[in-house]
C-alpha cells in the first residue's frame, strides 16, 4: 500500500523555482531519506507536502484517497511534521503543547497519556511539564517539538533533521521511536546530514540538487555512490 504519492510537484517562491517536477512514492512502513546539500530543496519539499508552501503544479495524495487540493482537512489529519527549528508558542507550557496536539489529532485519552508519559521520560523532560519555551534550552525545545510530532499515529511522518540539538540519549530514543513507527506502518520521510544514524532504519533515498531529483534508490546504493565520490 502506498501511503504518500508525490507526482510532478513544482513550487515557486518569489518567482524562483525551488522544487522542480518532483515525483516519488513512499509505501506503508517505508522510511525515505531525503538527502542533498544545504539549499537543495529538502525543507522546501517537506513544507510543500505539509501545504505550508503552496505548490504551483502537481499532486500530493495520502493513502491513495486524500488529495491535498481536494481533501485538505483530512489530508492534514493524516500527516505529522517535526521541523528543524522548534515552533513553540511562548504562552503555552510543555504540557499545554502536548494537550494541543492530542486534541488536534483527536487522540484517545488513554493512548495520549500512555504515549506522552513514555516520551517525556524517554526524552528526559520529566521535570519540565509546566515550563514555558523561554525557560528551556534549544535542545529541550527540540525535544518538546519531537514529542508533539511523535504523539499521533498517522500514515505520514515528516521530519526535518531529527537529531538536531539532541543529546546522545535522546538520539537513541528518537531512533527507537522511529523504528516503532515504521513497524506500525507509518511512512517516514526525513532529512539529515547524519546518515550513519539511519543505518537499519532508512529503506531508500532521494537525492535533491537545485530542487530536482538527481538520483534515487535503495539506501545501500546511496552509500556506495557516496564512497565512490569520496574516493575520487
Amino acid at each position: 500500500m502506498i501511503n504518500l504519492r508525490v507526482e510532478h510537484v513544482t513550487t515557486f517562491l518569489n518567482k524562483k523555482k525551488l522544487i522542480d517536477n518532483i515525483s516519488f512514492v513512499v509505501k506503508k512502513g517505508e522510511v525515505m531519506a531525503l538527502v542533498g546539500h544545504n539549499g537543495a530543496g529538502k525543507s522546501t519539499l517537506l513544507k510543500t507536502i505539509m501545504n505550508v508552501l503552496e505548490k504551483q503544479s502537481g499532486q500530493i495524495v495520502i493513502e491513495e484517497t486524500y488529495d491535498q487540493d481536494e481533501h485538505l482537512l483530512q489530508f492534514k489529519e493524516r500527516i505529522s511534521y517535526l521541523p528543524e527549528e522548534p515552533m513553540l508558542l511562548s504562552e503555552l507550557t510543555c504540557m499545554q503543547h502536548f494537550q494541543l496536539y492530542g486534541m488536534s489529532y483527536k487522540m484517545n485519552e488513554t493512548t495520549f497519556h500512555e504515549t506522552l508519559e513514555r516520551d517525556v521520560k524517554g526524552f528526559d523532560l520529566t521535570e519540565k511539564w509546566d515550563a514555558y519555551p523561554e525557560q528551556l534550552s534549544k535542545g529541550m525545545r527540540q525535544k518538546v517539538q519531537a514529542i508533539c510530532a511523535l504523539l499521533p499515529d498517522v500514515p505520514v511522518l515528516l521530519i526535518d533533521e531529527p537529531f538536531m540539538g539532541l543529546d546522545v540519549y535522546a538520539k537513541a530514543y528518537m531512533i527507537e521511536r522511529l523504528e516503532e513507527k515504521k513497524a506500525r506502518g507509518t511512512s517516514i520521510i526525513l532529512t539529515t546530514h547524519q546518515l550513519e544514524l539511519l543505518e537499519g532504519i532508512a529503506d531508500k533515498y532521494v537525492l535533491l540538487q537545485d530542487g530536482k531529483i538527481t538520483s534515487a534508490g535503495p539506501i545501500h546504493e546511496f552509500t556506495t555512490i557516496k564512497r565512490r565520490t569520496d574516493d575520487d
